[in-house]
């Protein structure tokens, strides 16, 4: 009968953790075979196949059907599922998401000042020149979301990155709706448009503190429109 100790089950996780960590196994590598995996390790294809499952349900393995089994290349929906599972059990709140989401922005927006290529300012400076013509608000929330991709993505830092990118989905909902209130305080729209020029020219500039401080002024006024609508 084959062998079910979690000890046998752990085995087989750790070994190809400890590939992945040499550097033996890369992200998009397919995974020798579970007849090969149990030869090397001395352990059950039973044993094998369970661990296999694990790894596709913490979101590192992915089983194409009759090609085996992958190291995953994108992690952005491994990401998701546990995030969301934990901000509803912890009950966290719109602004709690918004502390986060503004702390991992910063520090693209940062990093972003020093590695943004050519082509990317210029995505921004046409993304700038439709939000000023944009007709509609669903139009304009699309233009920022991309725009705020772009410097996300300018930053070269994956895991900031991927991790943003999970808490943008998280909050969409909440942004939309949210995005309706500030336009009508003031003139937020006007200050939005001026705060992306200013991220834009900083950019361009490839000054650090300029484009910190600009996106600071960004999440400042969204911050005190949330308030002001409280």
């Amino acid at each position: 009968m084959p062998n079910k100790n979690p000890k046998v089950y752990d085995q087989v996780i750790d070994d190809i953790k400890n590939k992945i960590k040499s550097g033996e196994i890369k992200k998009g590598d397919r995974l020798p075979s579970e007849r090969e995996l149990s030869e090397s390790l001395g352990v059950s294809r039973t044993s094998i196949r369970e661990a296999i499952r694990a790894l596709e349900v913490i979101g590192l393995v992915e089983s194409r059907r009759g090609a085996g089994n992958y190291i995953k290349t994108n992690f952005e929906d491994s990401l998701f599922e546990p995030l969301s599972v934990m901000f509803m059990l912890q009950e966290s709140s719109p602004r709690e998401m918004f502390d986060v989401r503004e702390s991992l922005e910063l520090q693209c927006a940062r990093l972003s000042a020093k590695n943004i290529q050519d082509n990317e300012l210029a995505l921004l400076a046409a993304i700038l020149d439709r939000m000023y013509l944009a007709e509609s608000e669903e139009e304009s929330l699309e233009l920022d979301i991309k725009f705020h991709y772009i410097v996300a993505k300018a930053s070269r830092n994956v895991l900031l990155i991927n991790v943003l990118e999970v808490i943008s989905q998280l909050m969409d909902e909440f942004i939309k709706k949210f995005r309706m209130q500030i336009l009508h305080v003031g003139n937020t729209k006007e200050s939005l448009l001026e705060i992306h020029e200013n991220l834009f020219r900083a950019l361009k500039s490839r000054d650090e503190a300029k484009v910190y401080n600009a996106m600071k002024e960004h999440f400042n006024l969204i911050r005190k429109a949330y308030d002001y609508d409280e």
